[in-house]
């Protein structure tokens, strides 16, 4: 029986509010095979020392690449400051918050992106 490789990743900042909450442990399943919707852990492109969580908004696998965004994308620094983040560069797929007690549970892997007839549909272009 194979066993699984995980780490454990405690949530740092606002970037995947209302999800996931500064403090929030969450528990990532160790892979490089993510698909849109899913929250993932990587490594910052720019700063190799700097762990992060945040959604797969896109893959393209021709390139190895994926597009990474946070959920509450006012507050994040994710691929529309970076661009497209290498595959290399992903840790895993977070699957379960393990803390803070009364918010465990299973990490569903897609939430709907608002659509382009939305008004509230925020592009992959920053504002101002």
């Amino acid at each position: 029986m194979a066993w699984l490789q995980t780490r454990r990743v405690i949530v740092n900042g606002n970037s995947m509010l209302p999800g996931l909450f500064p403090g929030d442990r969450v528990l990532v399943i160790r892979t490089q095979r993510v698909r849109p919707g899913e929250v993932v852990a990587l490594v910052h492109p720019a700063d190799g020392g700097r762990l992060m969580i945040k959604r797969v908004a896109a893959v393209d696998q021709p390139k190895g690449t994926i597009t990474v965004v946070g959920d509450n994308r006012s507050a994040s620094t994710d691929s529309r400051d970076f661009g497209p983040v290498p595959r290399s560069c992903v840790v895993g797929r977070a699957v379960y918050r393990y803390a803070p007690l009364g918010r465990e549970g299973i990490l569903r892997g897609v939430v709907p992106f608002p659509d382009a007839g939305d008004p509230r549909a925020d592009s992959m272009k920053r504002d101002g």
